[in-house]
């Protein structure tokens, strides 16, 4: 009869029979650690990347919507400029038409403006006893009469002299009575108006445009 086999055991038992076990359990709880730490890497590394992506299109959209503005506020000064411009250069157009319509208008009719003026006079000084009305000479034949009418007209019942004068400009006059006068100066009024449009156009128009626009750059 053989002799009875021998039990042999690899596990040290005063050490303990579970410290196989232990050592698989600790193993997979370090894989399961590591995953998940990868994992949250993972999350904070993709989080991390969105954030800076945001950020960087945060400050392009910010630069861009800068650049605009500066765009939109160059636009919007050289409208004004060029409003302006163009409003001075219509004054200038205008001025310069009305005063070729009022040199035609004198020479067609340069009597009429001396009959308004007179008309309106002769309504204001109705009680003066006389009336002095200096003309060009060109006009004295035809306007003696004409004024005399315009004054009996307006209920002018003082003397009315009419004297033909070469130094008065054809379509002017000097209107005299007592105590005071008007007169129609052509000369004068242009320099005037001439004068007017001349700072009118100044204010609105840049007296050298790549000035202006040098400045503006700057």
């Amino acid at each position: 009869m053989s002799a009875p086999a021998k039990f042999l055991f690899d596990v040290d038992f005063a050490a303990g029979g579970d410290q196989p076990a232990e050592q698989a359990v600790s193993k997979a709880a370090l894989e399961v650690a590591i995953a998940e730490a990868e994992a949250r890497g993972h999350r904070a590394g993709y989080a991390a990347a969105q954030a800076d992506i945001a950020a960087e299109s945060e400050r392009r959209m910010a630069a861009a919507l800068d650049q605009i503005a500066h765009a939109l506020t160059a636009l919007t000064g050289g409208l004004h400029e060029i409003e302006q411009r163009l409003e001075a250069e219509a004054v200038e157009v205008a001025h310069a038409v009305g005063a070729k319509l009022a040199s035609e208008l004198i020479s067609r009719e340069p009597f009429a403006e001396i009959a308004a003026l007179a008309a309106d006079c002769f309504d204001h000084v109705i009680g003066a006893p006389h009336v002095v009305v200096r003309i060009n000479d060109a006009l004295y034949a035809d306007a003696h009469e004409r004024l005399a009418e315009i004054a009996r007209l307006r209920g002018f019942e003082g003397r009315l002299v009419v004297l033909a004068e070469p130094d008065v400009a054809l379509g002017d006059c000097r209107i005299e009575w007592a105590d005071g006068g008007v007169s129609r100066d052509r000369a004068k009024a242009e320099a005037a108006i001439n004068e007017a449009v001349a700072a009118y156009v100044a204010v609105r128009r840049p007296a050298d445009p790549q000035v202006s626009r040098r400045h503006r750059h700057e």
